[in-house]
C-alpha cells in the first residue's frame, strides 16, 4: 500500500477568499515504512501572505518572490501524490486548498484530488480515538512520544515528517507498554518510564530483523513438567496453577 504523507502552508485560512498554497510538502510510506522519497516546494501564491499567517509558518512575500507559480510545479506534484493515499491531518483544510489551485488550472488532466488519490484525515481519526481531548499535531507528538522540538515554527515537509510518524504510532497497536497496567506502581516509578520514554522515544525493531524464534517444550520436558505436578499435590494435598 502507497501512502503519501502531506501538509501545505498557505497566505491565509479560506481559498474561497483567493488564498493560495506557498509549500508543499510530502513524504511516502509504502507498506507503513518511510522510503525515503519525499516532494518539497516552496510556491509563489501571486499575491500577499496575511500577517497572521506569517506568524505561523515565517513564510515571507520577499521570499516567495522567485518561486515557481503552482501551474509550473502542478506535473510533478500531482505525478507525485497520483494512485496514492493521502495522509493529512484537518484534510479538508489541505485538499480545499489544492483543489482550488487545480482549479485554477483548467487542465484536462487533473481534476480534483478525489480524482487522483484517496484521502485519509489523522484529525478525523484522532478524535474517534481520543474524544473529548485536543488533538491537534503538537498534543498527538506528546502523546504518542514523537520528538517535534525542531518545529518552532509551522513548515510543510517537518510537518508530513511528523505527521507520518504520529500516524504510525496512532494506528501501530498500543505504544506505552512500559506503564500499561501499571495502576500498583507508585507514581515516581511512572514519571520515570514517561521521561525515559520521552527522551529517547519510542524505539523500533527494524523491518529487516530475523524473525523470533519459537521454542516449544519436548516430550519428555512436558512428562517430567507433569510428574513435578504431581509430586507437588500429594505433599501440598492441593495446588492452585
Amino acid at each position: 500500500m502507497r501512502q503519501v504523507v502531506l501538509d501545505t502552508e498557505t497566505t491565509g485560512l479560506d481559498p474561497k477568499s483567493g488564498h493560495r498554497i506557498i509549500e508543499i510538502g510530502c513524504v511516502e510510506l509504502i507498506n507503513r515504512k518511510l522510503t525515503g522519497r519525499h516532494y518539497h516546494q516552496y510556491i509563489n501564491p501571486e499575491r500577499q501572505v496575511d500577517d497572521g499567517a506569517i506568524e505561523v509558518h515565517g513564510i515571507t512575500n520577499e521570499y516567495l518572490q522567485d518561486k515557481p507559480v503552482f501551474a509550473q510545479i502542478a506535473d510533478d506534484f500531482m505525478a507525485f501524490c497520483e494512485g496514492a493515499e493521502l495522509v493529512i491531518h484537518n484534510a479538508p483544510f489541505d485538499v480545499g486548498f489544492i483543489d482550488a489551485e487545480l482549479k485554477r488550472l483548467k487542465s484536462p488532466r487533473w481534476q480534483n484530488v478525489v480524482a487522483h488519490c484517496s484521502v485519509l484525515d489523522t484529525l478525523a481519526l484522532a478524535r474517534e480515538k481520543h474524544p473529548g481531548q485536543k488533538n491537534n499535531l503538537d498534543v498527538l507528538c506528546k502523546r504518542y512520544f514523537v520528538d517535534n522540538s525542531q518545529r518552532d515554527l509551522h513548515g510543510a515537509l517537518l510537518d508530513a515528517e511528523i505527521l507520518a510518524d504520529v500516524y504510525l504510532m496512532m494506528t501501530g497497536g498500543q505504544t506505552d507498554l512500559a506503564l500499561a497496567g501499571s495502576d500498583g506502581d507508585d507514581e515516581e516509578e511512572q514519571d520515570g518510564q514517561r521521561q525515559e520514554m520521552e527522551a529517547g522515544g519510542i524505539r523500533r525493531l527494524s523491518a529487516d530483523r530475523a524473525p523470533l524464534q519459537v521454542v516449544r517444550a519436548s516430550v519428555e520436558e512436558l512428562e517430567a513438567h507433569e510428574s513435578m505436578l504431581a509430586e507437588l499435590e500429594k505433599s501440598a494435598g492441593k495446588h492452585y496453577w
